[in-house]
C-alpha cells in the first residue's frame, strides 16, 4: 500500500525541448481550459481523448484549491440520484484507468459507516433495503464482520456497519500534480501554470498580463473562483461558499492499514442519499438534542489513509458569513472527539492541518452554464469533484457514454 510520491517537476515541460514548447505555442487550439484542478484536468483528458488540441491555464504554479484539500475519496455511496450515481461510477472507472496509465496510487478500499446507536443502525439497515442501496451493492455487517474488515473500528458499543464495496481512494495531492505531466507527455496537452486569466469571451481568453489566446471552445473550471471572471453570472446561480477544516496524522507505525474508508453515523445526515430512510428524522433529532455543537459547525466525521500511511481526518462545514480565513481550534477538538468515539489509531499525532473552500448549491451538484457562444462553465458543487468530475467530463465530450449528472 505504501510508497513514495513520484517526482513532480515544478513546471510542466521543464524536461521538454524548447523547440517543442515553441511549436505548441504557435498551434491553433481546439479547446482552452481555465483551471487545472480536478474538474479542469478531467475536461482536459476527455477532450484530448476526443482528439482535441488542448491548452490549460492555471493561476498558480500548481493547483492549490479544493482539489488538493480533501480526503481523496471517490464516494459513489453519497450520490442521491441515479444519474449522479451513474456519473460517480464512470468517475470511479476513470480514476482506476488513470492509476494504471499514469502510474497514480489508488486503492479499491470500499467504505464502512460504523453504527453505535440504535437510530444509526436503523438508517443503515433501511438504506440496504432501498433500491439505491441494492444498486450500490450495500450490505449490513454485524459487529464481528466489521471488526474483521476494519482494524480501526472500536469494539465497545459497536452494533455493526453499512458496507459498500464501490469507494476508491487516491492521493489528491499526488494525482493533481502528476496528471498534467502525464497529459503533456501522452496527449501533448499544454499547461500554462502561473497564468491568471482575467477575461473570457467567445473564442478568446485574455490573461491578466494582457496576452490573448483564441480557441474553438473554452471551458471554465474555476470552482468558487469562477466568480472572479463571471461575477454577475456566478451570483445569479445562487452559489455560496463552504469551508471545511481537516487534518492528517503522521504515517502510522509498522505499516498499519486503516482498511476501508470510515464514516460515522453522523454522516447519514450529511449525504442526501440517505434522505429516504424513515429513521433519519429521529437520528437528526437526537444529534441536535445531544450534540448541537456538531450541527453548528456542520461536523460529520470521516477517516481515510494515503499510500504514505497518513490518516486523513475531518471534517466540518461552515457556510456563508461563517466562512473565515481563520481556523477554529474548537472545530478540530470536536472532530477528534467524535472520531475517537468510533476508531482507534496506533498514533493520533497530527502532522498537518488545513482548510478548503468549495462552492455550494441548494439544489444541484454539477452546475453548467453557457455565458456566451462556445464558452462553457462547469462547477461541481458540494465537494463532489473527486467523485463526479471524471464521469461528468467524459459524458460532456462523449455523450454516447451516458447523460451528464
Amino acid at each position: 500500500m505504501f510508497g513514495t510520491l513520484m517526482h513532480v517537476p515544478e513546471r510542466i515541460g521543464e524536461t521538454k525541448a524548447a523547440e517543442k514548447i515553441e511549436l505548441m505555442s504557435e498551434r491553433n487550439w481546439d479547446v482552452i481550459i481555465v483551471g487545472a484542478g480536478v474538474v479542469g484536468l478531467a475536461h482536459a483528458w476527455s477532450a484530448a481523448k476526443a482528439g482535441k488540441r488542448v491548452l490549460v491555464f492555471e493561476r498558480n504554479h500548481r493547483a492549490q484549491g479544493a482539489s488538493v484539500r480533501n480526503f481523496g475519496m471517490v464516494w459513489p455511496i453519497g450520490r442521491a440520484s441515479r444519474l449522479e450515481y451513474d456519473t460517480a461510477i464512470r468517475s470511479r472507472a476513470a480514476w482506476l484507468e488513470l492509476a494504471r496509465e499514469a502510474g497514480l496510487w489508488s486503492q479499491q478500499c470500499g467504505s464502512i459507516h460504523l453504527t453505535y446507536r440504535d437510530d444509526e443502525t436503523s438508517v443503515a439497515q433501511e438504506f440496504v433495503a432501498t433500491e439505491q442501496g441494492r444498486e450500490a451493492r450495500a450490505e449490513w455487517l454485524d459487529c464481528d464482520e466489521v471488526l474483521r474488515r476494519s482494524p480501526a473500528a472500536k469494539r465497545e458499543g459497536l452494533q455493526g456497519g453499512l458496507w459498500s464495496p464501490m469507494e476508491v481512494r487516491v492521493n489528491p495531492r499526488q494525482a493533481i500534480a502528476a496528471i498534467p505531466i502525464w497529459l503533456d507527455r501522452e496527449f501533448n496537452v499544454e499547461f500554462r501554470f502561473g497564468h491568471d486569466v482575467g477575461q473570457v469571451t467567445s473564442n478568446q481568453v485574455v490573461t491578466s498580463a494582457g496576452e490573448q489566446f483564441e480557441s474553438e471552445k473554452i471551458i471554465v473550471c474555476g470552482g468558487h473562483e469562477t466568480r472572479v471572471i463571471f461575477p454577475k453570472l456566478y451570483d445569479s446561480l445562487g452559489l455560496s461558499q463552504c469551508k471545511l477544516q481537516m487534518m492528517s496524522t503522521r504515517p502510522q507505525p509498522n505499516r498499519w492499514d486503516l482498511g476501508p474508508h470510515i464514516a460515522s453515523g453522523l454522516t447519514f445526515q450529511h449525504y442526501s442519499s440517505f434522505d429516504g430512510c424513515p429513521s433519519l428524522s429521529s437520528l437528526r433529532d437526537r444529534i441536535e438534542s445531544e450534540t448541537p455543537e456538531l450541527n453548528r459547525y456542520g461536523i460529520h466525521v470521516l477517516a481515510s489513509q494515503n499510500e504514505l500511511g497518513q490518516v486523513i481526518l475531518g471534517d466540518s462545514h461552515e457556510h456563508g458569513p461563517q466562512v473565515s480565513p481563520f481556523d477554529k481550534s474548537e472545530i478540530e477538538t470536536l472532530i477528534l472527539r467524535e472520531l475517537r468515539r468510533i476508531i482507534d489509531l496506533p498514533d493520533w499525532s497530527i502532522e498537518s492541518r488545513w482548510h478548503g473552500v468549495y462552492a455550494m448549491h441548494d439544489s444541484g451538484t454539477v452546475i453548467e452554464e453557457t455565458p456566451c457562444a462556445d464558452v462553457h462553465i462547469c462547477i461541481i458543487a458540494g465537494g463532489a469533484g473527486m467523485t463526479l468530475a471524471m464521469g461528468s467530463a467524459e459524458a460532456f465530450w462523449n455523450p454516447a457514454e451516458g447523460k451528464r449528472a
